[in-house]
């Protein structure tokens, strides 16, 4: 390929850009009126202005970003992560364009996006599930009906969600009949489709995910995994390969089943497959990300891969190589870093009027000092990712060099990294899903007292 347009914005829109700078491959960057004056923009071959600043008149404009590539004659388009890239249709209608889409087909974004269908086709294919419904439960009674045999605690998911959107954890009949109704027009509202399921809710459990990769020829492979257990609000804040606390042999029961779940589908090009693993290291199903993730660096900061450089090599009918060739060296942790406040998340929009740097890190930032983070996109401003030659080493480097960083201008979560990262919990290494909140909640008790 010789020119790509990348339909999106900041921090992958410049991350897919450095690859292909170094490949030779130009690019057609897309913008709203709020980013023009974003460092991407200017780094691309050329910039196109798709629309106002909401991102339903912008960045999930599917027509005019496709009318744009072909004005301006790229041959393939790559959507990298959130806005559109999980669209099966706009990626049907870059094929019907006679241009490449760039990450899986449409058939299996779909087939994949809906996480009932993606449940059902993981247990066809052997590959363990969290017990719940098979089917979408459409009213309260059915899903009070279902609920007992599940039992409580139990997660109410929608069926098309993401991003930690449509999913509510409920203890009991109570909370299930009062989060229903609201959860299933949560859904209607991001995702066009209100269908939700039930899930047992796995306690004490970590968020672990496999990266796979597939091509043209039928090859899957996969590059290991990633502990993504420190969350907020359901979303990933800290990842981390490898996973720690994991023991070997199922850390590679984990990655076979991953290519199993993605053999299952015929995948092509980057994706994740998601898993629970509970106290006792039993692991299942979450779901199938069909896409390149945020947290990918980690990935490759221990595999010496650049996984954007893959996508390309694929998409364009590539070879991949061979699983065995494939190997982990050393630890790496990504930690985002957002405008918020925070100890409660809100966003902080605003002027970055200072942003300096600590040492040892691979920044990948949409933004740079006097750049203003608007109040129309997600709030992050950059991935820190810090390697080391293992995970105590990558902790010391990750003190020192939050000791040292600064933002000025808006509120950030670099304060709480500074307190977390030294904490007994993130340390030990021996850490579920819940860890980040119970541990604000123990320390603003220690300061009341």
């Amino acid at each position: 390929m010789k020119k790509i347009l990348i339909a999106n914005r900041g921090e992958i829109a410049r991350r897919i850009i450095r690859t292909c700078s170094r490949l030779g491959i130009e690019t057609v960057a897309i913008h709203s009126e709020a980013d023009g004056d974003l460092p991407y923009v200017n780094e691309a071959t050329e910039a196109v202005l798709i629309g106002p600043n909401p991102v339903v008149q912008s960045y999930l404009q599917a027509d005019k970003i496709i009318e744009a590539a072909k004005a301006h004659n790229a041959e393939a388009i790559h959507p990298g992560y959130g806005l559109l890239s999980e669209n099966a249709d706009f990626a049907r209608k870059v094929a019907e364009a006679g241009l490449i889409f760039i990450g899986p087909s449409a058939d299996i974004i779909e087939k994949m996006g809906d996480k009932l269908e993606s449940r059902q086709t993981m247990a066809k294919a052997g590959v363990p599930v969290v017990p719940g419904t098979v089917n979408g439960v459409a009213t309260i009674d059915e899903a009070i009906e279902e609920a007992a045999k599940i039992g409580y605690p139990l997660m109410l998911k929608a069926s098309a969600g993401g991003g930690g959107i449509g999913m509510v954890r409920c203890d009991s009949e109570q909370a299930l009949s009062q989060q229903f109704a609201s959860v299933k027009n949560r859904a209607k509202a991001y995702f066009g489709d209100d269908v939700v399921y039930l899930e047992k809710f796995i306690a004490d459990s970590r968020h672990i995910e496999v990266q796979i990769f597939g091509d043209e020829q039928g090859n899957i492979v996969h590059l290991f995994e990633r502990n993504c257990s420190v969350q907020r609000r359901n979303q990933k804040v800290i990842e981390e390969s490898p996973s720690p606390d994991l023991p070997e042999d199922v850390r590679q029961q984990l990655c076979d089943a991953a290519v199993k779940a993605a053999k299952a589908v015929s995948y092509t090009n980057a994706g994740t497959v998601e898993f629970i693993v509970d106290k006792n290291n039993e692991f299942y199903f979450l779901e199938m990300n069909t896409r390149l993730q945020v947290e990918h660096p980690v990935t490759e900061e221990v595999t010496g891969y650049d996984l954007v450089e893959w996508q390309l090599d694929v998409a364009a009918g590539g070879t991949l190589p061979s699983q065995d060739s494939i190997r982990s060296t050393g630890h790496s942790i990504e930690y985002r870093i957002y405008a918020e406040d925070p100890k409660t998340f809100f966003p902080s929009p605003g002027l970055l009027q200072t942003v300096e740097w600590g040492q040892g890190a691979r920044i990948e930032t949409g933004y740079e000092q006097g750049n203003t983070v608007t109040p129309f996109y997600d709030p992050m401003i950059s991935k820190v990712i810090i390697t080391g030659i293992d995970r105590a080493d990558a902790l010391n480097k990750s003190q020192n060099f939050f000791n040292q960083a600064s933002i000025v201008g808006v509120k950030t979560n670099l304060p709480l990294y500074r307190e977390f990262i030294g904490s007994e919990p993130f340390a030990s290494g021996a850490y579920a899903t819940s860890v980040l909140p119970e541990w604000m909640e123990k320390s603003k008790e220690e300061q009341k007292s």
